[in-house]
């Protein structure tokens, strides 16, 4: 197992930071989701606003096999539960959800979040799985106690989850991030309390509980990087980067006041 990083105080400086322009950037696009809106438009969006704030996308180009990823955020919608690409051909309808993911590079330190939006009226067992899975987070935010161990965030979110009657999905995990878009450790969002690594102050941690209305099984389609339910459930995402500390998790992934609006 590799090490977990441990960021120093400068180190912590510069993921507030970056975290910051992220949360920012996604707080900037969540307004523009409505019906009649492509998931392309969204892209644009997000792509000049991390432009903006000076920044650039960890998404764009990263590579996963032979593939780059093409587009500048993650928009998935409804069945899509991670890494939907951006298109003009996705139009938003009312009764959809959508995921918004970002993550952006500042001066070499990673910030990643995400959030999941319904668009127009949802169905109350929709409306109730986006609800379910923010509370998740939630829940798994308050695990990430110095002294406690990475299978007690994931065991919270699982319990909590299935209690409500959704799955968590098993392919995709939440994992540490710092100088790197994926560090160690891997977070999945099941397991058992008291296993896996011990939380130590200066960590940086993405947890991002990923459920389904149905199944926990997911697939990925041809273009190499979408992944979706494969039974058609909808799929909610919610993410914070939170630093751990002596007084508890900090969420890091806190927006910054933007100047003026963008409008699609």
């Amino acid at each position: 197992m590799s090490a977990i990083p441990i960021k120093d105080k400068t180190g912590i400086a510069k993921m507030r930071e970056a975290c910051a322009i992220a949360a920012t950037v996604l707080d900037g696009i969540k307004p523009l989701v409505r019906p009649g809106v492509t998931t392309q438009d969204l892209e644009e969006a997000g792509r000049d606003l991390i432009a903006a704030l000076g920044a650039r996308s960890a998404c764009y180009g990263y590579q996963h096999g032979p593939r780059r990823y093409p587009a500048h955020t993650c928009i998935s919608v409804n069945e899509e539960v991670v890494h939907g690409i951006p298109s003009f051909r996705r139009v938003l309808r009312d009764g959809d959800i959508v995921s918004l993911d970002v993550v952006i590079e500042h001066d070499g330190w990673i910030g990643d979040n995400a959030t999941t939006v319904a668009v127009g009226a949802v169905s109350p067992a929709v409306g109730n799985l986006l609800r379910v899975t923010r509370e998740a987070l939630d829940l798994g935010i308050r695990q990430a106690q110095v002294g406690h161990r990475i299978g007690d965030i994931s065991a919270a979110i699982q319990e909590f989850v299935e209690r409500h009657g959704f799955s968590v999905v098993r392919e995709m995990v939440g994992h540490g991030v710092g100088l790197s878009m994926h560090e160690p450790p891997e977070i999945p969002n099941f397991g058992s309390r008291h296993t896996g690594a011990k939380i130590r102050p200066g960590m940086t941690l993405a947890i991002e509980p990923m459920v389904n209305l149905g199944g926990y099984r997911t697939r990925t389609l041809a273009d190499g990087w979408t992944h979706v339910t494969v039974d058609g459930s909808p799929s909610a995402h919610f993410e914070h980067t939170v630093l751990t500390t002596d007084h508890g998790p900090e969420i890091l992934t806190v927006p910054r006041s933007v100047s003026a609006p963008i409008t699609v």
